[in-house]
């Protein structure tokens, strides 16, 4: 519908009628009557075909329920907000480990720093751990060494915000005190990162890559922040996320991958994996809610951990799905990944869809124990990246691995996707009223302006109804995950994006090779629901068979 449309819809719903117009932002449509006419056009829209005399029936409910949107309207909402609606991924009868062990990272051999100071740029965090440990390189060093490569590339790259410098020399100088001091907090200590802009951070600005909000500040620190902090890593920058976390163009300019400069870094967690792949930065924090860690790391070619559903707390950070919305790290290897999650996961007291589950993880488990899958259906079909695909299963199966055949449910999955527009339209619903969404840069029919708009002809029980639908694929999905631990997926030749993207499910996405314009390919692993520790043993044993995360972009732009 265009948005210049005036006319006055009632959304019609059996046993539920809702009043929603595509001009009601102003006083003259909340104040129009309600006619028959107009329902008898609203339920068009719907498929439904109630008689006159029962629309007829309805008109005095409708207008008392205008009334009451009205009202609802006028109670101040920040996007901080949650609905009193909490959606819950565990299965009937599911259940999730307590015990808490020790974190068991891999042994690391000797390292020295490189001779070219530049190759510093793409040591793993594990490494730089070590150097700091070592005492061989100091965090103001190793900070202001990556501030000078971000301020260098930048330019070209934009996938910076904000830099938050003169923090970043505070944080560095005590790291380097309590290092000093023997005071080592671990792996993280000292390590310099960058977090997506969708993070708050205190004295600076948040500003959700969008044009309404490019000079806000919020007054608190993210949960994500605050543990980083006390974990003793660095936060060098803000990076920069596609406008309201969708894609990779920004109230800035479009963020890009280092490997072709001329091509977008995909999105949303457009500048965190753009600056990891360009050597800008060990690691940064993304979010997903659907395919925002795992697009980003394919096109620039970096390692990303989508973890569980209510693994990581959102307090703080931009609210677009609260039911699908997922924080987590993107690095240069999948034990980087493991590190920094190790640092972010659990409860905090304030996100109340947080579960306090363990993660065991163990870099030397027996993985021959671990029952792995594989989408054979989606992997015999025809796509770009098979071919990078099929050698990853190879390789597998070289390992010792015995691949089994599963396939996903068989669900109308794509048509769950309107969670996302539901609940969007309605943490965004301010400035879709107040029409600050024509200020952003994206106005084409697949951007959030028209979505926003849209989804507020999408019914209440329609929503409901979808939300039935998943649960009934949640069971669907603990049933298949009966028959593995950990799963093999094409990255996007599949409906596992979307389908464990509804469901929860953690995932790792991997680089696994190069297409023909010698751009990075990846490949994506599934656990169990929060069984992260199982998944990131696994998918760091395939890359530890490989080169793929060590190759690095051409900077010469």
């Amino acid at each position: 519908m265009p948005t210049q449309t005036k006319k006055v819809f009632t959304l019609v719903t059996s046993g539920l009628l809702i009043f929603v117009s595509g001009a009601f932002f102003g006083k003259q449509a909340q104040m129009e009557k309600i006619t028959v006419p107009m329902v008898q056009s609203a339920q068009k829209l719907l498929g439904l075909s109630f008689t006159n005399a029962q629309l007829d029936t309805a008109l005095t409910e409708l207008t008392d329920l205008r009334g009451s949107y009205t009202r609802l309207r006028e109670v101040k909402l920040e996007n901080s907000v949650a609905p009193a609606l909490q959606f819950n991924p565990l299965p009937v009868g599911f259940t999730f480990a307590k015990e808490k062990g020790k974190f068991k990272p891999s042994e690391v051999k000797k390292v020295e720093l490189p001779a070219n100071r530049e190759d510093l740029a793409y040591y793993s965090v594990r490494e730089l751990a070590e150097l700091l440990k070592t005492k061989k390189i100091t965090s103001v060093e190793l900070t202001q060494f990556y501030l000078d490569r971000l301020k260098k590339y930048n330019p070209k790259l934009q996938c910076v915000t904000s830099f938050t410098e003169e923090m970043a020399m505070q944080q560095a100088k005590q790291a380097d005190a309590e290092i000093k001091a023997g005071k080592y907090k671990g792996l993280l200590h000292g390590i310099p990162y960058g977090a997506k802009d969708l993070l708050s951070t205190k004295g600076y600005k948040t500003t959700w890559g969008s044009v309404p909000y490019k000079d806000q500040v919020i007054d608190e620190d993210a949960t994500v922040i605050v543990k980083l902090r006390e974990a003793g890593a660095v936060l060098v920058a803000k990076m920069t996320l596609g406008e309201l976390a969708m894609g990779d163009v920004w109230y800035g300019g479009k963020t890009k991958t280092p490997w072709d400069i001329k091509r977008g870094s995909s999105g949303s967690s457009a500048g965190s994996a753009s600056a990891v792949a360009a050597g800008l930065l060990p690691f940064a924090i993304g979010t997903e809610t659907l395919g925002s860690i795992v697009s980003p790391s394919s096109a620039c070619g970096t390692t990303g951990l989508r973890p569980t559903y209510g693994r990581v707390s959102r307090q703080g950070a931009m609210a677009l799905s609260w039911s699908m919305d997922k924080i987590g790290p993107i690095a240069r290897t999948v034990e980087d990944c493991a590190i920094v999650f190790n640092a972010i996961y659990g409860p905090d007291g304030k996100d109340q869809t947080v579960y306090d589950a363990s993660f065991n993880y163990d870099a030397k488990q027996d993985l021959k124990k671990l029952r792995i899958g594989y989408l054979k259906t989606d992997f015999d079909r025809d796509y770009p990246t098979k071919a990078q695909d099929q050698a990853t299963l190879e390789a597998l199966r070289k390992a010792g691995h015995e691949l089994i055949p599963i396939e996903l449910p068989k669900l109308p999955v794509n048509d769950l996707i309107l969670t996302i527009s539901v609940e969007g339209a309605a943490a965004f619903d301010e400035i879709t009223r107040n029409g600050k969404v024509d200020l952003m840069v994206n106005q084409d029919r697949n951007a959030w302006p028209n979505t926003f708009r849209s989804a507020r002809f999408i019914p209440a029980v329609e929503y409901i109804q979808a939300q039935r639908v998943r649960y009934q694929l949640i069971q669907e999905m603990h049933k298949m995950m009966q028959k593995v631990d950990v799963y093999v997926s094409p990255s996007f030749a599949s409906s596992n994006l979307v389908v464990t993207n509804l469901t929860g499910h953690p995932c790792v996405v991997v680089p696994n090779g190069f297409s023909t314009r010698n751009l990075p390919t990846t490949i994506t692993f599934i656990g169990k629901l929060f069984g992260e520790a199982d998944l990131l043993a696994f998918a760091k044993a395939y890359q530890d068979g490989t080169d793929f995360h060590k190759k690095h972009p051409s900077l010469a732009f």
